[in-house]
């Protein structure tokens, strides 16, 4: 999962594509080209947040006696990472769209929280800061790669459209 993110770029198919709708001036085509880009990755955007929101994770039982506290984040821990979920379109250079994860965008301490509860299905961290006492939250690891599995086919075939349309236009 490294950075958070899936790219779907058809790459060459697409490199030749851009540098033709350059070559033709087509500011419009260049635009649709890529609001037809962003809308096939909208899907996959949409299932990774609603993913993220659903994402049974369980802690560990509450011990006894008198703790807790505010909480270091105003909002909950699933919906603050499923509005970080972006998509990027690219119609130059390396063009293609990205669904990822903004890191930036989270609360300190957060930024890798979701990569461990991917890969290692299980995140360790200090109880609202303190350092003495730690909890362990767990899921269903790989989450969000089978959610990208889930989606690399219809938008596949949704850019392999968008390719045949854009090049009945330029050529």
């Amino acid at each position: 999962m490294g950075q958070q993110s899936v790219q779907i770029l058809g790459t060459g198919q697409l490199l030749e594509l851009s540098r033709k709708l350059k070559a033709a001036g087509g500011a419009r085509l260049k635009a649709n080209f890529g609001r037809r880009v962003r809308r096939a990755a909208e899907p996959l955007r949409d299932d990774m947040r609603q993913t993220i929101r659903i994402l049974p994770i369980k802690s560990d039982p509450r011990k006894s006696g008198n703790r807790g506290g505010p909480s270091p984040i105003s909002r909950p821990l699933r919906a603050t990472i499923a509005e970080q979920v972006r998509i990027a379109v690219r119609t130059s250079g390396n063009p293609g769209a990205r669904v990822w994860l903004d890191k930036g965008g989270l609360p300190p301490g957060l930024p890798g929280v979701a990569e461990a509860l991917n890969s290692k299905g299980r995140n360790r961290h200090p109880v609202f800061g303190n350092k003495r006492r730690w909890v362990q939250q767990t899921t269903t690891p790989l989450w969000w790669d089978r959610t990208v599995r889930a989606h690399t086919p219809r938008m596949t075939r949704e850019i392999a459209h968008v390719l045949e349309d854009v090049r009945g236009w330029i050529e």
